[in-house]
């Protein structure tokens, strides 16, 4: 599953031409990409739920299922070892889940599965006509497998992240390292600015 939907979610992204690691990112620069910018899903108490309630914030958006076997107990034990990587920085950070799984992720079972990774994690859910638009919006692609009696999802296993002002950047690679990564988060949280030296150069 999870070399299929790497190669088809690297497929399917819009990137923006000569913009991969442009500014040292590990991650694909996927600044300007027509992705998401947001979705209309719910927290877990039920109220509406944006992107836009993180501003100000680094969000790490990542879409999957409580059930997965893999892939996203990875991505979310990376995401937790990314805060504690970006010291004081990870308080400027919001890891946020969105199911694809709607049928079996319930509000209490997600509010459970982002409690075991790291309490200040939020999962978002909605219906199956809303979760379908999310991942629409957002490039994702997903299906259920068949598997025995029930049956299991597959799913694109990207990392997208917002910076502070709210706009997409990064989408990062599920074979990123937690290093990786935090190193890619510094540089937008803390953007190299321009000598003097060259700013002359260029005026």
């Amino acid at each position: 599953m999870q070399r299929r939907t790497f190669i088809s979610s690297l497929a399917a992204l819009p990137l923006v031409a000569g913009t991969a690691h442009a500014a040292g990112f590990t991650a694909i620069d996927i600044t300007g990409a027509n992705i998401g910018p947001d979705y209309q899903l719910f927290y877990g108490d039920g109220k509406p739920a944006s992107l836009r309630d993180f501003k100000g914030k680094v969000v790490m958006l990542f879409f999957g299922f409580t059930q997965c076997p893999d892939v996203c107990p990875t991505a979310l034990s990376r995401a937790v070892e990314i805060k504690r990587l970006l010291g004081a920085d990870g308080n400027q950070l919001q890891v946020v889940f969105v199911t694809v799984d709607p049928e079996r992720d319930t509000a209490p079972l997600l509010a459970e599965y982002m409690r075991a990774f790291d309490p200040s994690f939020v999962a978002v859910r909605g219906n199956l006509e809303q979760t379908a638009k999310a991942a629409k919006d957002f490039k994702i692609f997903y299906r259920k497998v068949p598997s025995g009696s029930s049956y299991t999802m597959d799913h694109t296993a990207l990392t997208y992240v917002f910076d502070a002002s709210g706009k997409i950047r990064l989408a990062m690679k599920h074979a990123q390292t937690a290093q990786e990564c935090a190193a890619d988060l510094r540089l937008l949280m803390h953007p190299k600015k321009e000598t003097s030296f060259l700013k002359g150069l260029f005026q």
